[in-house]
């Protein structure tokens, strides 16, 4: 199932500026509803080309996992089945990476969300904090999806719920918490499991309550998100920027996003002179919560996902908006713009977005976390918005979805009862292109922000993209 809509640049969508509020926000009365009549869906000439989607889900016989005709699943590791090195795998499956191994192997690095007390815990030997039952597992993953081996690689941690992968092949697991003196970084180097780097926080990023991470490899500026209410949109630059093993241990600079008045330098047409946008203020970071909200900046509702891809910063607001459906931005470093890529109007669209990825060939994948059967929902740089799977098992969140390097497979979690999955099919092949067109690609219409005459007005006159103006604006930025 996908959406059929006319591909639109970032140059054209800037040129709607005159658009009534009406034509911008059509999608969101039904017509281009994924869940309205079967009117809306647009016919697929190519289902396996990954530029429009896959065609429909196909109903599960076993009711665990609807995917499109032709991809299939495989269960490849459970809570609570025996690991190689003897211990129970862990409970709540969060997020995850997937890195290059030796011999054509996939290395996958898995969250465990988990607190002080756990059925299956986190068994490590050299845990941080020895009363807490987070951390992260590994899988060696061989031919045929086969795994090799499964061990712990950090412990003593406390809701281990996502992170980010690094350039290097290590991976930041991050505690979504602020509780008995946790709530840090850790670095989680699969090749050496449970080594003395990854029990030490690297405090120089944050004592809050982290969700996702992500690094812009071309500065070595890292990205984070906060879940809570409220939270903050963080950067950290490290004093070392090699992006090497070891880097991040030296510390660096922890900022996060305002909206401000810009340099008279930047100064627009306004009658005043001034133009806001997006400053970075600095912030310390054993108070970085507190720090943020005393210096004004940016207050988001709960922070997810976060994917660094083709020169942009895709996040997301998992309960923002009126409806408390949930938002997705993107940020550009570069320009240090901030846009509101989509709002949601109805669950039926999308509903509670978390996880985030860019696919290989450069579709925006996102996760559920809503009420009911939660989905991977994917949007195209052409403007097509499609499901690609359908938890039909239990109302959990999808959770780390996780590519392996070659893209011919996905590796995802069914978060409880704990379920890794591998799963295979005519993925489309990797597309630098796709991806980048992806950065600049209008929202399709049914999650575009809804904007008044004057929002698009004043965007036009800025020079903004509509996006842009919208973000600002949902935030606090004076329309004048």
């Amino acid at each position: 199932m996908l959406l059929g809509s006319k591909e639109l640049n970032r140059r054209d969508f800037l040129k709607a500026g005159g658009m009534s509020t009406l034509a911008i926000t059509l999608g969101s009365t039904g017509l281009f509803s994924m869940g309205g009549a079967s009117s809306a869906l647009a016919s697929v000439q190519n289902p396996t080309s990954g530029f429009g989607g896959y065609g429909p889900l196909v109903k599960d016989p076993d009711g665990i996992l609807d995917l499109p005709r032709g991809f299939k699943y495989k269960i490849i590791s459970k809570t609570g089945d025996r690991m190689s090195n003897g211990d129970l795998v862990p409970g709540n499956l969060d997020g995850m990476a997937a890195f290059q191994g030796p011999k054509n192997t996939t290395i996958l690095v898995r969250n465990h969300e988990l607190g002080t007390n756990a059925e299956f815990p986190v068994n490590g030997k050299n845990p941080w904090s020895k009363g807490a039952a987070g951390g992260t597992t590994a899988l060696i993953v061989g031919q045929n999806n086969e795994v090799l081996s499964e061990y712990v690689t950090n412990s003593g941690n406390i809701r281990n719920c996502a992170g980010g992968p690094s350039t290097w092949g290590t991976w930041l697991t991050c505690e979504e918490t602020r509780e008995l003196g946790h709530g840090f970084v850790f670095e989680v180097n699969p090749h050496e499991p449970e080594n003395e780097m990854s029990k030490t926080p690297i405090r120089d990023m944050g004592y809050f309550s982290h969700e996702a991470c992500a690094v812009d490899p071309a500065t070595g500026i890292w990205y984070l998100t906060e879940d809570s209410n409220p939270s903050f949109l963080y950067r950290f630059t490290p004093n070392d920027r090699s992006q090497k093993l070891g880097s991040l241990q030296k510390g660096g600079i922890l900022e996060a996003a305002a909206i401000d008045e810009l340099p008279a330098s930047s100064a627009s047409t306004f009658s005043n002179g001034q133009r806001f946008g997006i400053v970075w203020k600095q912030i310390n970071p054993e108070r970085a919560k507190e720090d943020a909200r005393d210096m004004g900046c940016i207050r988001f509702s709960r922070l997810e996902g976060a994917w660094f891809a083709a020169g942009t910063l895709w996040f997301d607001d998992t309960s923002a908006g009126t409806g408390k459906l949930g938002r997705v931005y993107r940020y550009y470093p570069a320009t240090n713009t901030l846009e509101l890529f989509y709002e949601s109007a109805a669950s039926n669209d999308l509903e509670m977005p978390d996880n985030i990825t860019i696919t290989p060939w450069g579709d925006l994948w996102i996760a559920e976390d809503g009420s009911g059967n939660d989905r991977i929902i994917g949007l195209t740089p052409e403007g097509n918005v499609y499901p690609f799977a359908e938890n039909t098992l239990n109302g959990s969140e999808f959770a780390g979805p996780a590519f392996s390097p070659d893209g011919n497979t996905l590796f995802v979690n069914i978060q409880s009862p704990g379920i890794t999955f591998a799963i295979t099919g005519p993925f489309a092949r990797r597309n630098a292109a796709r991806q980048r067109a992806m950065s600049y690609a209008a929202p399709p219409a049914s999650f575009a922000p809804a904007v008044s005459d004057k929002l698009a007005a004043f965007a036009e006159k800025q020079g903004m993209s509509i996006l842009e103006a919208a973000a600002l604006e949902r935030h606090g930025m004076p329309i004048i």
